[in-house]
């Protein structure tokens, strides 16, 4: 069965429990498979259903209220609506109904089908929104732009499983922002190392690079990376903006971030890749 989000943020849970870890979290139109689970008790039960998205293929627990079965008549024209969707390009837009009046927000990254002049449609139902919140197209990859994009993200918290602009983590900042360059990212750090071409060196590093890092330890900064834990958006070889605390923008070198704020580097330089 296929189904889609009509709500602004659905938490995507480790767990079929209200307190488990949210993994991701899906966004307003957004559309995911619900699967079988081998906990069928579960799986069958009037609360809970486990899904898969089709954005990213991220897995887990969400609350059955919060998602909308559809017809396959209803999937197969939504599709294809939605891979050639407008997109909200601030951290926050408002939408409203043409049914019922009734405002929902939609954060940066969600997807606008059928959009022509301020107006979009899902499932049948309008909706009206801010025309100057909206992209009707990618944005081109360079400085000037990245730097507009993450302005109006800047300071907005860590939130592990965030992909919104109540709270983000690293990499959902990064899918988020990446996303209205017209780049698919899948969904965690360590699944966006394996994407895009390697940059060998720092300095030949440009706009829009994603820089990957394990946590920063002197006595083993200079042996191979257990594991990825960390990504940001490279401004320039000295430059970065990332999410951790917050939403901010440090300064990057060969060994990794250095954090003004901590007083020394919070994180070691791994990898880089490039998009473009």
């Amino acid at each position: 069965m296929v189904a889609l989000s009509l709500h602004s943020v659905v938490p995507v849970r480790a767990e079929a429990r209200e307190g488990a870890e949210q993994n991701t979290q899906m966004l307003f139109g957004e559309l995911c498979e619900v699967i079988e689970h081998s906990d069928v008790s579960i799986q069958h039960s009037e609360r809970w259903r486990y899904i898969r998205l089709e954005s990213d293929g991220q897995e887990g627990w969400v609350d059955a209220k919060m998602i909308s079965p559809m017809s396959d008549e209803e999937y197969a024209a939504y599709k294809p609506a939605l891979e050639h969707a407008a997109m909200v390009s601030m951290p926050m837009a408002y939408a409203v109904s043409a049914n019922n009046g009734q405002t929902i927000p939609l954060t940066a990254g969600t997807r606008l089908p059928n959009y022509a002049n301020g107006q979009f449609e899902v499932l049948g139902v309008r909706f009206r929104i801010d025309p100057s919140m909206v992209i009707t197209a990618p944005l081109e990859m360079n400085e000037q732009n990245l730097l507009q994009a993450v302005r109006f993200f800047l300071n907005v918290p860590y939130l592990w499983g965030g992909k919104n602009a109540m709270g983000m983590d690293c990499s959902g900042f990064s899918q988020v922002v990446m996303s209205l360059f017209g780049i698919h990212l899948l969904r965690n750090a360590s699944e966006q190392a394996t994407q895009g071409k390697a940059v060998a060196r720092l300095a030949d590093a440009k706009a829009g690079d994603l820089a990957f890092f394990d946590h920063y330890e002197p006595s083993t900064a200079n042996s191979k990376p257990v594991k990825i834990t960390h990504v940001g958006i490279i401004i320039d070889p000295t430059r970065i903006v990332h999410c951790s605390g917050r939403v901010k923008v440090e300064k990057l070198d060969e060994t990794g971030i250095y954090s003004i704020e901590q007083g020394g580097y919070s994180h070691h330089l791994a990898s880089i890749r490039s998009f473009v």
